[in-house]
């Protein structure tokens, strides 16, 4: 019994994961540039995240850098959660863009 649990659960996770994926690969920076905060908040987790990641590559692109991960991504997710937090009504893609212009002599370049 609890195997099957075990294997719905699995294939439920399996099939969300592949529908957050489908959303996110149809999203267009048009569409997504004028999400904000709050909107992004309310987004499931898996969502919200690619979204982040979408709008943090364009941004990073523009402006000639990379987003690495380790400490500098961290630090670059703390400062778009503060600032998100502060004007929750803000453009998601402005905050992601003026984290980055924070930290951008500190990132590697393209």
């Amino acid at each position: 019994m609890r195997t099957g649990i075990l294997g719905a659960l699995i294939a439920f996770a399996a099939i969300v994961a592949a529908d957050a994926v489908a959303q996110t690969q149809g999203l267009t920076f048009e569409r997504a540039a004028y999400l904000t905060c709050r909107d992004a908040h309310a987004l499931p987790r898996s969502q919200r995240v690619a979204l982040a990641e979408f709008l943090a590559d364009h941004v990073a692109r523009h402006r000639g850098v990379t987003i690495p991960d380790g400490e500098q991504g961290a630090q670059l997710a703390s400062l778009v959660r503060g600032g998100c937090t502060i004007s929750p009504d803000a453009y998601l893609f402005v905050v992601i863009d003026r984290a980055v212009a924070a930290e951008s002599g500190k990132l590697p370049k393209r």
